[in-house]
């Protein structure tokens, strides 16, 4: 038996990710925590950004735990909750269901996530966004 061959995110992948987040932030003179988890949802790499409130250290490990999780940026979660389908709250484990989280694709595989909070959920977005684009290529 052959067992498939599985894409994983590198520590020097998630600090060029981790960069991209970092500078459009600077950018943008916004104060985030931004978070990077493997496709298990493990802590890779976290930073809280100078200013940022210790609140939103939790908040960005959920949001890419449930990015990574469902495979789908938690946008489309919240508007699901908002939309008024608030049983999904009661699903168990680490997670926020708020924008802010994006799964992290290579070559059509998701290796993990990166979760950002701190500002407005749609700037977050943006924040997290950046990451993503260094791992897509």
């Amino acid at each position: 038996m052959e067992l498939p061959l599985k894409k994983t995110l590198s520590l020097e992948a998630a600090r060029a990710a981790m960069a991209a987040c970092e500078a459009t932030a600077a950018k943008n003179g916004w104060k985030v925590v931004i978070a990077i988890v493997d496709d298990g949802g493990h802590a890779v790499l976290l930073q809280r950004l100078d200013g940022a409130q210790w609140s939103s250290i939790e908040t960005a490990l959920g949001k890419a735990r449930a990015a990574v999780a469902w495979k789908r940026p938690t946008r489309i979660l919240e508007e699901m909750v908002n939309g008024g389908r608030s049983a999904f709250l009661s699903v168990p484990g680490p997670f926020a269901m708020l924008q802010g989280g994006v799964p992290l694709e290579s070559e059509g595989a998701i290796v993990g996530a990166i979760g950002v909070s701190g500002v407005k959920a749609s700037d977050d977005e943006i924040v997290a966004m950046a990451g993503a684009a260094v791992i897509a290529g």
